[in-house]
């Protein structure tokens, strides 16, 4: 578990089944995840299986908890991708910034030869761009038209990097 100001971030736990399915059958927070909202709480909650079953060596990844309530995700997803998605309600307070922020140091101590971390966005997310940049990830690079998001819509990728601080 990792306490930040104001915020908890720890494993993931059967009791947050709602609050996930809040966020992840939400046509705003799902706007450029790698899928549409989910329709369903059965697809929730096998997500919520995988997130809970433990993979060290590939991923360490959080819920975001405020007030006792999980308000959202971050963590190394896929080593060593980066990520993070959290309820519109929540959207421009600092909670991505402050979980991400603890999160990025947490990722390079657990994995002392990865010499970077990386995460992909879609180009059109400004917001995730723009917390990005202030985390210190730069932009390495873009593809057209590479991602199908859904059955019909064709979406571009752009590529970011965070090297290891030096010591």
């Amino acid at each position: 578990m990792i306490r930040t100001e104001r915020l908890l971030l720890r494993p993931a736990r059967n009791d947050d089944l709602e609050d996930l399915h809040a966020i992840f059958s939400d046509p705003r927070a799902m706007r450029y995840w790698d899928r549409p909202a989910y329709e369903d709480i059965e697809t929730t909650r096998a997500f919520l299986r995988w997130f809970m079953t433990p993979d060290q060596e590939r991923r360490e990844e959080y819920i975001i908890e405020l007030d006792e309530r999980a308000i959202g995700k971050a963590g190394m997803w896929a080593k060593p991708e980066v990520g993070f998605i959290l309820h519109p309600d929540v959207w421009g307070q600092g909670y991505a910034f402050e979980a991400m922020n603890a999160v990025i140091p947490r990722a390079f101590a657990a994995h002392p030869k990865l010499p970077a971390l990386t995460a992909e966005i879609d180009p059109r997310n400004r917001a995730s761009e723009a917390l990005l940049t202030k985390l210190g990830f730069e932009r390495t690079g873009f593809a057209e038209k590479n991602f199908l998001y859904g059955r019909e819509e064709w979406c571009d990728t752009s590529y970011y990097a965070l090297e290891r601080p030096k010591r």
